[in-house]
């Protein structure tokens, strides 16, 4: 019987990862949206709190997915 190791992050439980770094990253990612979405709900407290969920994870992934100015 073959023993295979994954990794959960504990901010998204139902995604899981092979790879730690790539469960880290993930969890860095979440974290920053989280941030993101408070400072936007507290600048445009008209938007719902699905939207500013959305709207954070959206950021935050733009932010970890483009290249930075040394590549």
């Amino acid at each position: 019987m073959a023993v295979e190791v994954v990794y959960r992050s504990s901010r998204d439980p139902e995604r899981l990862f092979m790879d730690k770094a790539e469960a880290d990253r993930h969890d860095k990612m979440l974290e920053l949206a989280e941030r993101l979405a408070e400072v936007l709900h507290k600048a445009v407290p008209s938007l719902t709190e699905q939207q500013v969920e959305e709207a954070g994870i959206y950021m935050a992934c733009l932010l970890y997915t483009s290249p930075s100015p040394r590549d």
